[in-house]
């Protein structure tokens, strides 16, 4: 009976301790983002070291876009045509990032924001953890990076 009661103490305990995003705080997705790692449901954990490939979030207000780019070794980053236009919904159940592109619809819960952190989880109630990310000058060529 201890026990359960000690579980049940938890559970609410992580339930509450949620975060409240609020609007203001959207505009910290603005800007380079790497995925540090991704949680399954399962609580399987996948790490990802060094990443090439970067969201790039610009968002004003409640509309934007995600743009996938590939960081170079002058500290710049590539841009590619892939993107997805991104919506941010608040409803009393959390806040979501709707995407948009030609061929697909989905949504993501936005879990927790800061200004080097942020996390989602989709559909699939994987929860992917971002890191800000910034331009590196591997070169070192004495060149500013942007």
């Amino acid at each position: 009976m201890k026990n359960t009661f000690m579980i049940l103490v938890l559970s609410l305990l992580f339930v509450s301790c949620k975060q409240e995003i609020k609007p203001v705080d959207i505009a910290k997705l603005n800007g380079y983002w790497e995925i540090e790692k991704v949680v399954f449901d399962e609580g399987e954990v996948k790490d990802y070291g060094m990443n090439e490939n970067f969201d790039y979030f610009q968002i004003k207000g409640t509309k934007g876009t995600r743009t996938k780019v590939m960081a170079q070794l002058d500290g710049t980053f590539l841009t590619t045509n892939t993107f997805e236009n991104v919506s941010v919904r608040f409803t009393d159940k959390g806040t979501f990032l709707d995407y948009k592109t030609d061929y697909a619809k989905w949504s993501e819960e936005l879990i927790s924001i800061s200004d080097k952190e942020f996390v989602v989880k989709n559909e699939q109630q994987k929860e992917y953890h971002y890191k800000k990310a910034g331009p590196l000058n591997i070169l070192n060529d004495g060149k500013k990076t942007k």
